[in-house]
Parts: structure tokens; C-alpha cells; sequence
């Protein structure tokens, strides 16, 4: 096999649309906009997916949904800051997940692990 080249059969284009509804769902654009967030090679940033591949990734991306959609409240303590990183050519756009992921961390682990990353911490 190719380098950057698919393992199997190409993903259909039911599966493709499938994955691209979920990442519009998770607050990416794209395939490229979703590729560091998903950590999606090259390839599959180009919208090139095996039928594995993308069953796996819409399978991620459900199981994300369902766990982040009953707890809307942990949103709320996110920092306003964070939709401004956003371009603003994406009026209120869903957060991605990892701004999801990072909304459920408490401001003492957060600055915990920034600290232990080699940040300087201070309160406001």
C-alpha cells in the first residue's frame, strides 16, 4: 500500500454526508476545519475515507453527542472568551468538542495542568 493511500473500500457517500452532518453538529465547517480536533490525516482532511474509517469516526462522533448532550449547564461556565477565538464569519456556531471537553474541567485542574505544562498561572 501507498503511503497516505486508504485501507479498504472507500466510505460511501451516505457514510461521507453522515460524517459531515455530525461534524456541522460538533461546530466544525469541515473536514479540514474538524482535522486537529479529530486528529483526520491529510487524506481524510480532503473528505477520503475507508468504510472503516469513517464508521469509526461517525461512531466517535455519536457517542461524543449523546455523552455532552445532557449535562447544556457545564457550557454555561465556560469563559466568554472562547467564542471570540471563533471567526466571526460563523455567527453563533456550536462550540467544538474539544471547547466542549474543556468547558467540563474545573478552573483549579485547568490551571493545575497548565502549570504543569510550563505556564505561568495567574488569577485575574
Amino acid at each position: 500500500m501507498a503511503f497516505g493511500q486508504q485501507s479498504g473500500p472507500p466510505a460511501t457517500a451516505k457514510q461521507v454526508q453522515e460524517l459531515l452532518s455530525l461534524l456541522h453538529e460538533a461546530g466544525h465547517t469541515d473536514f479540514r476545519d474538524a482535522r486537529g480536533p479529530m486528529g483526520f490525516t491529510q487524506r481524510q482532511a480532503g473528505g477520503k475515507f475507508s468504510r472503516d474509517e469513517a464508521a469509526a469516526f461517525i461512531e466517535q462522533l455519536q457517542h461524543e453527542a449523546e455523552h455532552s448532550s445532557p449535562q447544556p449547564a457545564a457550557g454555561a461556565d465556560a469563559p466568554p472568551a472562547s467564542p471570540a477565538s471563533r471567526p466571526s464569519a460563523q455567527p453563533k456556531s456550536r462550540p467544538s468538542a474539544a471547547e466542549q471537553a474543556l468547558a467540563k474541567v474545573s478552573t483549579p485542574q485547568l490551571a493545575a495542568e497548565l502549570q504543569r505544562r510550563g505556564w505561568i498561572v495567574v488569577e485575574p
